[in-house]
């Protein structure tokens, strides 16, 4: 039961943030949490971000290179290792990211206004614990398999 709700209420709010904040700028969910990564870490190394951002490398790879086509974000050579990635947000991301935010704001207030003062903040805590539950145990759960969706070799032959 608490899978089904904490699926759906995820859904609701971010396509209810994508549609009435986000959209007005262009941007998509993805999108937005690495501009907010990059914006609350300063320059930082892909990997960081992708992590921060629960995407994978490739995934911020695509994400990253609209966002710089289109003035948001730049991409620079680690100083010392030529095979890292350096992101940073231009002053144009900046500039977004400064705009957003009240608007944002105010859509996260919309959607918790159900919620009294003390239920937001056993909600925050609540919520708080099931991501540090993940972050410090989950890594011991992970299956073995790196293939997204956990797909086995195929043993033996085809037939068809």
């Amino acid at each position: 039961m608490v899978m089904g709700y904490l699926y759906r209420t995820a859904a609701f709010v971010r396509q209810h943030l994508e549609n009435s904040a986000l959209r007005t700028c262009g941007l998509s969910w993805t999108g937005f949490v690495v501009l907010w990564v990059v914006r609350n870490r300063g320059e930082a190394e892909t990997r960081l971000v992708a992590e921060d951002a629960g995407i994978s490398k490739g995934t911020l790879t695509g994400v990253a290179g609209t966002l710089e086509s289109r003035g948001l974000l730049t991409r620079t050579e680690h100083p010392t290792d030529g095979r890292r990635v350096l992101l940073s947000l231009t002053d144009d991301g900046e500039a977004l990211m400064a705009r957003l935010r009240p608007v944002f704001e105010a859509e996260v207030a919309f959607v918790t206004a159900p919620l009294d003062d003390e239920e937001c903040r056993d909600t925050a805590e609540a919520l708080r614990r099931v991501a540090g539950q993940i972050q410090e145990y989950g890594p011991d759960r992970r299956c073995d398999d790196p293939r997204p969706g956990g797909r086995r070799p195929a043993t033996g032959p085809r037939h068809g």
